[in-house]
């Protein structure tokens, strides 16, 4: 459920908004138990992704680093190599 929280922080291009929205959305969901919340929940359901989206975006700004920032292109191919070796797909079927 929260394989869209990534690491956002030291990024060249920096971290839209959009994907501030994406990782909190997918944090409520994890900790609500919730993919999607009823009638009667959705309001605190909505209010807390904002929530915690405002607290995010503040982490981010607030945070300092000496290391150059990361490309997005080079952290998804490690990704992808991480994900090639724990799941064996580098193996002919």
């Amino acid at each position: 459920m929260c394989r869209n929280i990534r690491p956002l922080f030291n990024f060249d291009p920096p971290t839209t908004e959009a994907e501030i929205q994406a990782a909190s959305l997918q944090f409520v969901r994890k900790i609500s138990g919730f993919a999607k919340p009823s009638k009667a929940n959705e309001a605190t359901f909505l209010a807390a992704v904002q929530e915690i989206a405002d607290v995010s975006r503040c982490l981010l700004e607030a945070l300092e680093t000496n290391a150059p920032p990361k490309s997005r292109e080079e952290e998804a191919a490690k990704a992808k190599a991480r994900s090639a070796l724990r799941f064996n797909n580098d193996r002919p079927r």
